[in-house]
């Protein structure tokens, strides 16, 4: 299953979650009816009125929740007493999860998220929230750093990536506030008990009344758990198979598991309560479910998946093993029972980037397959990449003050009179030392920059730009804005750069605003595909009559029965403006064939250069289909 089914996958969840919530909200506004017929009788009109009481109790729980959960993945880790991991962190083990997330969020062609510890949790889990990569959290326990070595953390951060990149994260954190609103009367009637229900001629019946809420509450408590449980468990092996195809070797993954398996803390949280509400998110059971109710496979399950031949007489002697000798971080051995084989990671040889004149090799198909499904060579890559950057440019994409600079000198053109007027524009808006930052780090750092390490450089400054209060992000958007609409000559490549970083920003801002699962069809934007197509064409051959093939190449992937003749806009660039949120919009598996319309656009002369396989992985990313670096496959 590839990016675009689970897509496509995760909108017939939130689907059914609608219809199983619908079943639910039925079943308790009955069981209320029910129950007040029986001890208080009563008729048409006392029934109606318990019926909208009901209906208003869970629609207002709901509401309440999911209102509280706009701030997206860092309100869900903050919930958890999550503590944020610094950019220049100096303990070992933050410095190994800050890098492993990094390289993973760049082999991924995602920015990187904000990363958090659960400082008193001694188990070993780990969760990814948020509505969008924009605004993603990665959190883990403190347990886990303290138990896995590099390779265990490496599975679990790449099976969190999944979740991240495949839609699972935007459904998990509206579960949470769809079924709050059918805990609600559970939680009533339970406050009412323990506060004695008052004194008076009415507190018999106001006990009575919170004692059937109560009990209507297990009913709720009965449907949410189910809930969950049917729609958390496949996702999770699903998951599991991604972070090995992924990291190319089972022995970290299944490590981690079987520390879970046999370790004393396992993956329970000390936050019960808490716990609950977000099980379907975690890593491993972080509640001690089991049978109907499991929101995870059964454990021996999950490792046997990786590695078949283990078995539950292997994982006793793991727990005879660690209960004399706990696991720890610094044990880089993989851990293993006596029947499984001491598996190792292929050995990896360096990575080095190609020429930035080289020519790729890459086809439509191919590339729709990689969108958001890295590979092993993918993850060696962002090494590489990291490796490559500068350290001193790294250093600034860390630094608070430096890293508009940085992203705006990214965007700044090479041609000096369009520079000028973009220099003026962040003047008006930012300040003069602002311009001459962003203008001198254009000259002497980031034009000499590999092409190929400009949105990894973007990347790696996004969390840090995120921490900026809102005010200072919104003055940053609109300089954004208008550097790459000073003039209709902005190269492409600036033009998208410069949208993705609004986008993100924006998604960043109001995570819930923005998270949706699209459903449009191609047919639906036809004139937003021919604008597209006929810009990209042009801007990749000098020739207009190659340009023209190479935009019919495209069209026909996508609308082989439609005849849309070539006509560049003569805006250029800026009149994409129109095309990104309709596009945005389609229904993920058109988005498949969107991505192989770009690529066969882009490719159609046989000759993609890796300045052009960089604006590909941009307009990719801006229509969320991001797309791992480095595409030439040998």
């Amino acid at each position: 299953m590839n990016f675009f089914e689970r897509q496509a996958a995760a909108r017939r969840t939130s689907t059914r979650l609608i219809v199983l919530f619908s079943l639910a909200v039925i079943g308790i506004v009955l069981a209320v009816d029910l129950a007040m017929f029986v001890v208080f009788g009563g008729g048409a009109g006392g029934l109606a009125l318990t019926t909208i009481v009901t209906l208003a109790i869970i629609g207002l729980g709901s509401l309440y929740r999911i209102a509280s959960l706009r701030g997206g993945g860092e309100s869900v880790a903050l919930q958890f007493g999550g503590v944020p991991v610094p950019e220049g962190a100096t303990d070992t083990k933050l410095r190994r999860l800050r890098n492993v997330v990094e390289e993973i969020a760049i082999a991924s062609g995602v920015p990187v998220p904000k990363i958090y510890v659960l400082e008193h949790e001694a188990g070993i889990n780990a969760f990814a929230a948020g509505y969008s990569p924009s605004d993603a959290v990665i959190a883990v326990t403190r347990g886990a750093l303290e138990q896995l070595n590099r390779d265990e953390l490496q599975g679990v951060i790449a099976h969190e990536f999944s979740h991240v990149l495949n839609g699972d994260m935007r459904l998990n954190i509206r579960l949470i506030g769809v079924l709050f609103g059918i805990l609600m009367l559970g939680l009533i009637g339970r406050k009412i008990l323990q506060h004695g229900g008052g004194r008076g001629r009415g507190a018999g019946a106001v006990l009575v009344a919170a004692l059937v809420a109560l009990a209507v509450g297990y009913i709720g408590l009965f449907f949410g758990r189910m809930i969950k449980a049917g729609v958390s468990r496949t996702r999770e092996s699903l998951a599991d198979a991604s972070a090995v195809q992924f990291t190319r070797q089972t022995s970290g993954l299944a490590g981690a598991l079987k520390k879970i398996a046999a370790g004393e803390t396992g993956s329970a949280l000390a936050q019960r309560g808490d716990a609950e509400e977000v099980s379907h998110m975690l890593f491993g059971d972080g509640v001690g479910f089991s049978g109907l109710f499991a929101t995870h496979p059964p454990l021996l399950q999950r490792i046997q998946a990786l590695e078949p031949s283990f078995r539950a007489d292997d994982l006793e002697q793991l727990r005879r093993r660690w209960r004399a000798d706990p696991p720890s971080a610094s044990d880089e051995t993989p851990a293993s029972g006596a029947a499984s084989e001491r598996r190792s990671p292929l050995p990896i040889a360096p990575v080095l980037l190609p020429a930035a004149a080289a020519e790729l090799s890459l086809t439509p198909p191919m590339v729709a397959e990689q969108v958001a499904r890295p590979s092993p060579d993918d993850y060696r890559r962002a090494d590489s990449i990291v490796a490559s950057i500068p350290d001193d440019l790294r250093d600034l994409a860390k630094q608070r003050d430096a890293v508009i600079p940085l992203l705006l000198g990214l965007l700044l053109d090479a041609e000096p009179q369009v520079k000028a007027k973009q220099r003026t524009e962040i003047q008006a808006r930012l300040g003069a030392d602002t311009a001459t930052a962003a203008d001198r780090l254009k000259v002497e750092r980031l034009d000499p920059l590999h092409p190929m390490l400009r949105l990894p450089l973007a990347a790696l400054a996004f969390p840090v730009l995120r921490l900026r209060p809102r005010p200072g992000l919104d003055a940053f958007m609109d300089t954004v804005h208008a550097v790459v609409n000073t003039d209709g000559r902005v190269s492409l490549f600036e033009y998208c750069l410069g949208r993705l970083l609004e986008v993100q920003v924006r998604e960043s801002l109001d995570p819930s605003r923005y998270a949706r699962f699209g459903r449009r069809k191609p047919g639906n934007v036809k004139q937003e595909f021919a604008t597209l197509l006929a810009v990209v064409a042009q801007a990749g051959h000098e020739n207009a009559a190659d340009a023209q093939r190479a935009y019919l190449a495209g069209m026909q992937r996508v609308l082989p029965r439609d005849h849309l003749p070539y006509a560049p806009p003569a805006a250029g660039a800026l009149a994409l403006d129109a095309v990104w949120e309709p596009l945005d919009a389609l229904d993920p598996l058109a988005k498949q064939v969107m991505v192989e319309a770009i690529t066969a656009a882009v490719s159609h002369d046989n000759r993609v250069t890796v300045a052009e396989a960089e604006l590909l992985r941009t307009i990719c990313s801006v229509l969320h289909c991001p797309l791992p670096p480095m595409l030439e496959r040998s």
